[in-house]
């Protein structure tokens, strides 16, 4: 099987072994002479699919069974940027966000839009074009909720120390590097992602959120836009992507045939370590557009060619390409480049990217 560097943000490179399971899947799943694809969602065959995926996902996360719960649901990250303020902004209150680039901003308007009480943004680091993490903030006491975007896909930058919170319930947009980092996920009350960066195909959002949280949202919603559906129906109201999770549970398992989230991150600084000294070192050539080094990505690395160079970025691309590394066009809105090196990306593809790199950087340097 041909495979490239696929340093695409997203749908992004999955687990071989996971992908020849799920291609086995596809064909008959357990013996049951059906695929995955045809399984009825409510029957034996898919039940231990979706527990399993669950259960297994709150083992990579340290979480318990007792206190936390998962819930799937479709939507992306794009729906419960109105769901979450829908559920838990009620009349009279106020929510905080914390805005870190673009999809952070996007929260912010749908809170604005839905939410009962009032959506407050509290920092943000739009001064200077999302190129650092804002620090040294404090939520406002009472408020509902403090949301955050863990990893911004188009800036390249990371929020590595959770914030203190004082009591206020903190939430998060986990999509691009949920599974990523050894993190204390007891501090989440509420976590989503959208399963296409680090555990599984496009078509489900995993929510993952303390139970006694979930319990003080708010009533009178439509039914596929309260939480509390999701909860009494154990994801079930109706048909749940059912491939998604199964995948989403081959990759969970995965994750923890790895090591769990120690190894997996230790493999992603060594990863991202190798791009970063690239940049740094070819810094005549390239240059990389986070400027606060510690706020650095270790998902998405962001850089561009210095403005002297400028109109070689489409060559660096197309030369990128024809080497099998594919996927490195920066996001429309910003420009450069982006090499997204998720969890499953191998360390062989950065290593190859620097090399070219340093190649690129000699011939036109």
């Amino acid at each position: 099987m041909h495979r490239i560097y696929n340093f695409s943000p997203g749908p992004a490179i999955l687990p071989e072994s996971v992908l020849e399971e799920a291609a086995q899947g596809v064909r008959e799943i357990h013996g049951s002479g059906m695929s995955v694809l045809e399984v009825s969602h409510r029957g034996k065959q898919y039940d231990g699919i979706h527990a399993g995926a669950r259960e297994t996902l709150l083992r990579v996360l340290g979480l318990s069974a007792d206190e936390y719960t998962v819930l799937f649901v479709q939507g992306g990250a794009s729906l419960q940027f109105a769901l979450l303020p829908m559920n838990f902004l009620a009349d009279g209150r106020t929510a905080n966000y914390v805005n870190a680039g673009e999809w952070g901003s996007k929260a912010i308007k749908e809170a604005k839009k839905v939410g009962k009480g009032e959506a407050i943004e509290i920092a943000t680091s739009a001064d200077k074009n999302f190129s650092y993490i804002p620090k040294g903030y404090a939520p406002t006491p009472g408020a509902a909720y403090l949301h955050v975007t863990t990893n911004n896909t188009i800036e390249g930058t990371e929020l590595y120390d959770l914030p203190e919170t004082g009591g206020v319930p903190l939430v998060t947009d986990a999509s691009s590097d949920f599974m990523a980092l050894n993190r204390d996920h007891s501090k989440f009350s509420l976590l989503y992602a959208g399963a296409q960066k680090n555990a599984g195909p496009a078509g489900v959002t995993i929510v993952v959120a303390r139970k006694a949280f979930l319990e003080t949202a708010l009533g009178g919603l439509p039914s596929m836009l309260a939480y509390k559906t999701y909860v009494d129906s154990d994801s079930l109201y109706n048909t749940p992507p059912v491939f998604a999770i199964y995948v989403v549970g081959l990759v969970a398992k995965w994750v923890e045939a790895q090591g769990g989230l120690v190894a997996i991150e230790k493999a992603n600084r060594e990863k991202a370590a190798v791009l970063y000294s690239a940049i740094d070192e070819l810094s005549d050539v390239f240059y990389g557009t986070v400027t606060a080094k510690e706020d650095r990505s270790l998902m998405n690395v962001t850089f561009r060619l210095q403005p002297k160079y400028a109109e070689l970025e489409k060559e660096f691309v197309a030369e990128a390409a024809k080497r099998g590394l594919d996927g490195l066009k920066g996001h429309r809105s910003v420009g450069g480049f982006r090499a997204s090196i998720y969890n499953a990306f191998p360390l062989a593809g950065t290593q190859a990217l620097a090399a070219f790199m340093r190649e690129f950087a000699a011939a036109k340097g």
